[in-house]
Parts: C-alpha cells; structure tokens; sequence
C-alpha cells in the first residue's frame, strides 16, 4: 500500500505524521524502502516507555565500510565525509580515515574499501597518502583477493597528470586481485554532481549486496548522531563585506597585488593560518557582453541554470566560468565550428593543453565565429568554481576579518587586455562595503608545528608570501620562541617588495630570524629564491637537524618544483646522500609533516 493511500484508511498516524512519513520515503528506491520497512520493524519491538532499554534489530549484519581520503586542501574530505553520512543512513558500518591514520597492512582484512584522493603537483599523492601509496607498490603488500573496492579522483584536466594518484590506487590495488565494485571516476573541477551520482550509484550496489547475503545474524543497529554541518560552507557560503583592497605594489610595478581585507562579523566562521578563503565571484560584465556579442545572443534569453529560470546574462555573471578555456571546452568547439586550427590541435594532447592554458574562451569563440543557441553556449561552460586564496592573517591578530594577497592576473591578447574572473572581481570589481560570499576551506596539510619551539623555513615568492603573514602574527601572539627563516622573491625591490614594512619590523623586533630576498630583475643575472636556497645550504641543512619544518607557498609548476630540486642538491651535497637518498630524505620529511606545500 503507497503511503500517499494512508490517509483513506484507519490509521494510527495523525495527519501530520502521514506527511512526514511520504516526505521521508519520497525519494527513496525499492532497496532502501526495503531496508527502513525492517529498521521500523525492530523499532516496533523495543520495549514500551519504563522497561528496560533496548536497541532496534536488524535481519543482517551491516556491511562494514572503509572509507579512506586523501586530501590535499579540503574538497575531498568534504566528499568523503558526506559518502559517511550518506553510508550511515542507509545501515552500513562505516568506518572514515585520512589516508595518514590508515594503516596499510589492514587492507587485508576488509571487505569494503572506498578510496577518494586528490592529485598533488606533478602527478604525485598527496602528502597524507604518501605511506599507503608507498605500501600498495611494494613488496610488503599482500593479496588483497577478497577485498571490493571504488575509487574516485578529484582534479584538474588542465594538468598534464589528471587525477594521477586515483589510477595509481586502482591500478594498484588492482594487480593486487582486488575487485572493483564500479569504475573508477576521475572528477574535473566541477566535480559535485557527477561525484554524487557516482557515490549514490555505489551506495546501490552496496546495498543491494548487502540484501543478497545469507547472513541470518540479528545485530543492534546503532545509530549515530551524524556530524553536524558547520553553518556557512562551500554550499552555503557567508555574505560578508569587502573592507578595503589596497594596491600594494609600486607605481611603476608590472605587477597589480592587492592586501584585500573581508570582513567576517557575525558569521561565527574560524579559520588556522594555513587555511583558505574561498570566494565566489561575479565576472566581469563588459566580459559578459563581449561573449553575448560574438555568438549573436542578446543575453535576455531566458535558461534554467540550478533548478531555477535566469536570464542567459544573470548565468553567465554568476553561474558560469567564463575567463579560461580547458582542453574539454576546446574539442567541443573545435567540432561545433569546424575550425580548421582547433581542429588540428585536437589531435595533438599536449599541444592541446598548452593551447587551452594559454588561450581564454572570449579568444577561443572568436577562432571561428559562429552562431549559437543558449544551451549550446552554457554546454560549453564549466559551472563556475569558488576561488581559493591562502589567508594572510591569524584571528588572534584580525579577530573577525579575513586577509588576502591577490595578484591581478592581466594580460594583453590579440590587443585586448584580458582579466582573471576573481582576481580581477576582487581587485577592480568590487567597491568597499559591497557584499561577496565566502566560506573557509580548511587545510589540515598546511599547519605551523604545534611546537612554538620549532625552527621554521618558510619559502614564498610573489603572492606565496600570503600564508607566511599569517604564521607571523600567530607566533608574535602565541609568544613562539622557534627561529623563523624566509625566503621572498619577486621582480624588484623597490616595486615588488610585498609588505616589506612588517618583515623590516619582524626582522628588527627579532621574532623574523633571517630573511633572504631574491628580485630576479635587479641585476642582469636573474636569481629565483631557488638559488639563494642553494647558497644558504650548509646553514639549512644545520636548521633540518636540528628539526626545522619547511613551508613552500606559490606556482605549482615552475617554482615548487625548482625549490624542490634545490633541497635535493642540498641534502645530497651537505647530508653527503646520493640524489636517490637525498629525494627518499624529502620524502620522509613531507611524512613526518615537515615539509609542506600550498602550490596552485
């Protein structure tokens, strides 16, 4: 009998609980209506109100689940966490670990295992799956032929290496003789519906495993209270107030870098230096128009854009990625125009990926002019993807304020200026006072040691110089007596030179132990902060002795690595290691969480 049919029968519900009741059971599919009939059933046969307490019973076991993460900021904990919830509701025992609390040699005994990870730098785990990663491709790893396994990636497809760690786990955990239970799903940016789908589908076949076993066993069902979600988030960001952005490069500067200050009053949002901000952001309307114009909209058409009807213009302000092109967005216009060029290209991957990297939609679209409907248009688009800014500011410093450094990303393209979507929101878009939304992305690999006396070595040319203001403030208030070493970089002093007043007087007050400068166009040799890493060498090797943690904050692709190299040669020339020893040696460091990365 339908639960809609309830009311037409004698029934012990009131009204208001018939509503309830088809509320709960609305969405729910044949395996799940199966489960809650039983779950009511042994609910039923707890004792009445003054006899002794018991818990409701269930005809099978629940399925043991393992979920691990692996996360280098925060969206695949997120996802991992809701997978959780969504696992316990539905019955199962669940189990969830960051990759760094598991430990490898359990894989042997369980039956379930769901693997989320993101992709760090050049194709390599991240830091807090490095053991696992490490375990899986090595001899101590046992067969795993009785274990059933998912994995899923998230990442960027304008990486060369996309989604790298989820196909080394699977492959893996694979030649192991592990069976996977779906296919492995590797997530682009806009990840969040496809991932969900993904997780519910695996929830289905977990289910319906679980309703073919012949298990027979009665077992207390214990329900849990799930985590309560944090009041402003991702999906519910907080509106709060720009209080000023503040150019912070010279006059003459090629540079435009912004100290951008949020203020977060009353939203009861906390944040640790290391943590993001994450920002939402309205593109630029001239952009908006341009775009409208060159595929013969007028922007009034109306579309259904998150289950609700905008005009095309209102979406592609607020709803859509409209500055940068992704080697996807490329193959699709390449067969929608039939351009001769992008056509080509397609045919070359990595000519492809350094053509989309370099190349924004507006210059795209106009390749080839071509006329387009409006879902035509939207199809081609990436849903629009918060911003992340590493934190400049410790609240024991700011109290309810956020602070960011934000470059302008600007440049010229067949005689137009282009801007970066946030960026250019943040710095020239938005007037004080006005409203933005935010939220707080934590990041747990990130984190300044929990000793005040460790010695810190903290590399952050340009705008990586964000998160280290914050490390400062938060040792001057904690009252640290660690010795603090930076390493700054930019193009000159005299323009470039981000926030040299407080470093001068952290410097002079002595919390700021050494600080070493490299401005690439001050002389005609150009010198990176690699290079003074290499010079100081001796007297860093000195500091990893005695335990110092290394922090590097900035471009992922040239400067992170070069930094990398650097400590390499350090270590092999002062440690006296062969390069495969002193690479193991890094390593070792990022496991024991001295040595951390916050690169984009």
């Amino acid at each position: 009998m339908l639960l809609k049919d309830l009311s037409a029968l004698s029934s012990p519900l009131n009204d208001q609980q018939i509503l309830q009741a088809q509320k709960l059971v609305e969405d729910l599919s044949s395996v799940q209506l199966a489960w809650i009939s039983g779950y009511f059933w042994g609910v039923s046969q707890s004792p009445e109100k003054g006899e002794s307490p018991s818990q409701p019973l269930l005809k099978h076991a629940p399925k043991k689940l393992c979920i691990i993460y692996a996360s280098q900021t925060g969206n695949v904990k997120e996802l991992a966490k809701s997978l959780q919830n969504k696992s316990k509701a539905q019955g199962f025992d669940v189990s969830l670990f960051s990759a760094e609390e598991y430990k490898p040699r359990h894989l042997s005994n369980e039956s379930y295992v769901i693997i989320l990870t993101a992709t760090h730098g050049e194709g390599e785990p991240p830091d807090d799956a490095l053991s696992l990663h490490d375990f899986l491709q090595s001899k101590k790893a046992s067969r795993l032929d009785k274990l059933n396994y998912a994995v899923l990636g998230l990442g960027d497809s304008s990486y060369a290496y996309f989604c790298q760690t989820a196909k080394d786990f699977d492959g893996f955990l694979e030649k192991l003789g592990a069976k996977p239970i779906l296919p492995r799903l590797d997530c682009d940016v806009d990840y969040e519906l496809k991932a969900q789908a993904w997780c519910n589908s695996l929830l289905l076949e977990l289910s319906a495993d679980l309703n073919e076993s012949e298990s027979d066993v009665v077992v207390p069902l214990h329900i849990k209270k799930l985590d309560s979600p944090s009041p402003y988030n991702k999906t519910n960001p907080f509106h709060a107030n720009l209080i000023e952005s503040q150019k912070i490069t010279g006059r003459d500067s090629s540079k435009d870098v912004r100290h951008v200050e949020i203020d977060l009053s009353g939203s009861g949002l906390t944040y640790t230096p290391g943590d993001a901000l994450g920002v939402y952001y309205q593109n630029d309307p001239l952009l908006v128009d341009e775009i409208l114009k060159d595929v013969g909209l007028t922007g009034d058409e109306m579309i259904e854009c998150e289950e609700a009807s905008l005009s095309l213009r209102k979406a592609l302000t607020d709803n859509y990625c409209i500055t940068a092109s992704n080697p996807q967005q490329v193959l699709a216009y390449a067969n929608m125009s039939q351009c001769e060029k992008l056509l080509t290209l397609s045919k070359e991957k990595e000519l492809l990926r350094n053509y989309a990297n370099n190349t924004p939609l507006i210059a795209l679209l106009n390749e080839k002019k071509i006329p387009l409907l409006p879902l035509e248009l939207t199809g081609l688009l990436r849903k629009m993807t918060p911003r992340f800014y590493s934190i400049a500011s410790s609240q024991k410093e700011v109290g309810e304020e956020a602070h960011l450094t934000v470059g302008l990303l600007a440049f010229q393209k067949e005689s137009h200026w282009r801007y970066g979507g946030a960026s250019n929101f943040l710095s020239r878009g938005l007037c004080e006072g006005q409203s933005l939304r935010v939220f707080i992305d934590n990041n747990a690999n990130f984190r300044l040691p929990e000793e005040d006396t460790a010695p810190l070595i903290m590399i952050g040319p340009g705008t990586g110089i964000a998160p280290f203001r914050a490390f400062m403030q938060e040792r001057e208030a904690r009252d640290a007596k660690g010795k603090n070493w930076l390493f700054f970089g930019d193009r000159t002093f005299s323009q470039d030179f981000l926030y040299q007043v407080e470093w001068q007087k952290y410097l002079k007050e002595g919390l700021l132990t050494r600080i070493d400068l490299a401005f690439s166009r001050d002389q005609a040799e150009k010198k990176y902060v690699q290079h003074r890493i290499i010079e100081e060498g001796e007297t860093l090797w000195a500091w990893l002795q005695e335990g110092a943690y290394i922090y590097v904050c900035g471009d992922r692709t040239h400067m992170a690595k070069d930094v990398n190299d650097a400590f390499i040669k350090l270590v092999k020339k002062h440690g006296k290691k062969t390069r495969e020893e002193a690479e193991e040696y890094l390593r070792e460091l990022r496991k024991a969480k001295r040595y951390q990365k916050d690169v984009y």
